[in-house]
């Protein structure tokens, strides 16, 4: 019998893989040369710290899955983890593609928001799920900060 974790997992890590494969090396490169705040010592393990993060936010979609599998109000969380997956996958090729720290800027606090109401509704359903929705809240708005600081940093390339 196949297992949710491995069905919401799957489909997770397959949106991820969708997402990683559409960043232009262009927009690679062109971020890549962006100056950085003196005080990003991190940058290394933001990918570590994105797979935690999109981890504990599977975990999270299991436990509500599994609390009433299959019903209408399960199903809606369910759209609304994967909204927020495709949130913060949106990252980067909206970074990269547009070349634009305002636009990465608006995507994660648009990211924010969303896991902010996601959290919320989840709650409803299981406290536990929703503090594994916990390290998304601090985590993203520390992303966001950040490209709010480099587009300072780099103005012209808003």
């Amino acid at each position: 019998m196949i297992k949710s974790w491995m069905v919401i997992g799957g489909l997770a890590l397959l949106l991820a893989v969708i997402g990683g494969s559409i960043l232009p090396p262009k927009g690679v490169q062109w971020f890549n040369r962006l100056r950085r705040p003196r005080w990003l010592t991190f940058e290394k393990l933001i990918p570590v710290i994105w797979t935690f993060v999109l981890s504990c936010g599977v975990w999270s979609a299991v436990q509500v899955w599994e609390q009433d599998p299959g019903s209408r109000q399960t199903w809606m969380l369910m759209a609304g983890y994967a909204i927020l997956e495709v949130a913060i996958l949106a990252y980067s090729p909206a970074l990269m593609i547009g070349r634009s720290l305002k636009l990465g800027m608006i995507v994660g606090a648009v990211g924010f928001g969303i896991g902010l109401i996601l959290t919320l509704a989840v709650l409803n359903v299981s406290s536990s799920a929703a503090l594994l929705l916990l390290p998304f809240l601090i985590w993203s708005p520390i992303g966001t900060y950040t490209t709010w600081a480099m587009l300072k940093l780099n103005s012209t390339e808003a």
